[in-house]
């Protein structure tokens, strides 16, 4: 057994939590921010058997976006463009699971 964290922007959410829960994945999600560009993301929560990890992660990725955004910097106009968005991924093993 898997816990699968992953953070996904807040624009993302709703189309990979769709996709998980099509495919029979059971999710938590939490609200959360981001340190850097101090934007809202999704970070969800799935407990999965190790044989649909590599699955379950594809399908993040699927529906996980990659675009530009303007950050605050040094630079003279104040901002810069930083690449955003798509997932981050933690996989950890789980010593035990019960659902009550």
């Amino acid at each position: 057994m898997k816990l699968v964290m992953a953070i996904v922007s807040k624009e993302d959410t709703s189309s990979v939590t769709h996709a998980l829960t099509k495919e029979n994945y059971y999710i938590t999600r939490l609200s959360t921010t981001g340190g850097f560009l101090r934007a809202g993301n999704t970070t969800l929560l799935i407990g999965t058997d190790d044989e649909k990890v590599d699955h379950c992660i594809e399908l993040i990725g699927a529906h996980s976006k990659h675009h530009t955004q303007k950050a605050a910097s040094s630079a003279p106009d104040g901002s810069r463009e930083v690449k955003a968005g798509g997932a981050t991924v933690f996989v950890l093993g789980v010593g035990q699971f019960q659902k009550l």
